[in-house]
């Protein structure tokens, strides 16, 4: 079973350094914003893969639920702002939200208690684990859920002021992509609720692959007299 997050993790890592390095060609914030969120997809996966093979641990759970479950979608939804909002000010309040989550979700796991028995099935739930109701059960629903909806109404906004409109039909659908992908992640949720490791994998690669093709798609330069202007020849990038 334990091969089946190992997959993931793989995938994730791949696409995790694809993104790094488009990031080191182009600098642009929202590429490393999404190269962070397929980064914490990955760790997560290998955490869950400690965790099928040896047994989960307080550790290997806490890595799992605050990277896997709470925290990549709010850097997947600041990416998608930061791509739409071309502001200094703008990504800074970003940054500064991004910072107050990820300290308030350190927090919460460290004072959380952990049930041995929650920790026993190979894809625990996060109920068993914390206790329903919980604040670090309820960090799902408090973080995820409404980045979520920022992440998929900013794409269908966005998509609605491009409409029509062709220098931009690549972020057109790589939007469209990014939203789609984290929906087919978001799915796979239901899975994990039920513990059932290998429909949660295979809807979490799926997903990341939407979102790769997506973050591709959109980061594509505007086409003719629509593309900024290049630098020097000797330094210019594809």
């Amino acid at each position: 079973m334990w091969v089946f997050p190992l997959v993931a993790a793989v995938v994730a890592f791949v696409f995790t350094a694809l993104l790094v390095r488009q990031y080191a060609d182009r600098r642009r914030p929202y590429q490393l914003m999404w190269a962070i969120s397929l980064a914490m997809y990955g760790v997560a996966s290998a955490a869950a893969v400690v965790g099928v093979r040896n047994g989960w641990s307080a550790s290997d759970y806490r890595i799992y639920w605050a990277l896997g479950a709470v925290l990549n979608v709010p850097f997947l939804a600041a990416g998608e702002l930061q791509l739409l909002v071309r502001n200094r000010a703008a990504h800074l309040v970003i940054d500064a939200a991004l910072v107050l989550i990820v300290a308030s979700v350190v927090f919460v796991l460290r004072h959380a208690t952990f049930d041995p028995v929650g920790l026993a099935p190979r894809l625990p739930s996060g109920k068993d684990v914390f206790g329903d109701g919980t604040p670090a059960h309820r960090l799902p629903q408090l973080i995820s859920i409404p980045s979520y909806v920022l992440l998929l109404g900013g794409a269908l906004w966005s998509a609605w002021r491009m409409r029509g409109r062709p220098e931009l039909r690549d972020r057109f659908i790589g939007t469209l992509l990014i939203a789609f992908g984290a929906t087919i992640v978001a799915g796979g949720a239901t899975f994990a609720a039920f513990g059932n490791l290998p429909g949660f994998c295979i809807t979490l690669v799926a997903g990341i692959a939407v979102m790769f093709l997506g973050f591709l798609r959109a980061s594509r330069p505007m086409p003719g007299p629509f593309a900024p202007t290049a630098p020097a020849p000797s330094t210019a990038t594809a």
